[in-house]
């Protein structure tokens, strides 16, 4: 696994090749995401209620359905949300691996458009001989980015 950041983005148009491999899970994990794939979304993440989920928005889910709908929210809604996984490591044990960089991207509205820059980390646990997300956290560093990324999953993109 790279130590060195790897700065070519996972944008989830990758071949999804082995899901065995970390970096194929993450691959899996934005293809859901980029495509509105909610039942690609549920094989990504492991469905117990010890998994969390922080985003950028300040909320803390826990457990697959909690984690679910708010995935369901953002798939159905009006906004388009994309993003790609950029400046990442991963980082591997036997079990688990953890993968930690930046994520990129835009969220549109109407005809508004803001661009998105989150610092993010995955992790992922081995289960039944494949990798399953357990937990992701997000944050977005510029103050004035995260009020306006707020304010746009108001409703009211600036």
């Amino acid at each position: 696994m790279p130590t060195t950041p790897v700065q070519e983005p996972i944008t989830g148009n990758e071949d999804q090749g082995d899901l065995s491999s970390p970096y194929q899970a993450l691959i899996q994990f934005y293809c859901a995401f980029n495509h509105g794939d909610l039942s690609m979304m549920a094989n990504n993440w492991a469905n117990t209620d010890e998994i969390a989920m922080d985003n950028p928005l300040g909320s803390i889910k826990r457990g697959w359905r909690e984690i679910q709908s708010v995935y369901e929210r953002i798939f159905s809604g009006p906004a388009r949300v994309y993003v790609e996984f950029h400046d990442y490591t991963i980082h591997q044990t036997q079990e688990m691996f953890y993968a930690a960089g930046r994520e990129r991207g835009y969220f549109r509205l109407g005809g508004g458009e803001l661009n998105l820059a989150i610092r993010t980390s995955r992790i992922f646990q081995k289960r039944d001989g494949r990798w399953r997300q357990v937990h992701h956290h997000g944050s977005i560093d510029d103050p004035n980015l995260l009020e306006r990324y707020q304010s746009a999953v108001r409703g009211k993109l600036p």
